[in-house]
């Protein structure tokens, strides 16, 4: 997935964000496949569990099963057909995720050779919030950044200044 280009701004504010709110002592499930980010965490000293690949839109059991302090999801819910079922059943109290914002000048992204690699959702910032809100989540915090390129042209121009990643830190509403 990162032959061409490692995301190294993406990582540092994630890292950054994640250490902001989240104790390394704390536990945490990440959606989606061992990762390099997973990876970071590690090393950052939090115990971390991937999913395993399982279609989570089909399959929610890892998640139901789960017996982890923190649910983290960096770039997967963009993925998912459902990603409401995904968050209605989190048993952990605290969620850190992050999705790519949906660009007024961009065309949602779909790999012509990935079939996991495609976006069902564009989400711009209010769609997800109002997302985490119906599946029971208060947004403590959140962040966004750019994520400009060095080519040349009017799109990449318009990455310098337009938001590109959008994170939040929430936590679970008790009822």
């Amino acid at each position: 997935m990162y032959e061409k280009s490692f995301p190294n701004k993406r990582f540092k504010h994630t890292l950054t964000f994640l250490q902001k709110h989240i104790k390394n002592t704390e536990t945490i499930l990440d959606l989606g496949v061992q990762n390099p980010f997973s990876e970071i965490m590690k090393t950052q000293g939090f115990s971390v569990k991937n999913t395993n690949g399982e279609d989570l839109d089909e399959d929610i059991s890892t998640i139901i099963n789960a017996k982890t302090d923190v649910v983290t999801a960096f770039e997967i819910f963009e993925h998912l057909l459902s990603p409401y079922t995904v968050l209605k059943n989190i048993k952990a109290n605290k969620l850190v995720a992050s999705i790519p914002l949906k660009l007024w000048f961009s065309a949602a992204y779909r790999s012509k050779t990935d079939v996991w690699d495609r976006h069902y959702h564009e989400f711009e910032d209010w769609q997800f919030d109002w997302l985490l809100e119906k599946t029971g989540w208060k947004i403590i915090d959140s962040k966004k950044w750019t994520n400009p390129t060095k080519k040349i042209g009017i799109r990449p121009f318009l990455r310098w200044f337009t938001p590109r990643y959008y994170i939040v830190y929430a936590e679970r509403i008790h009822k």
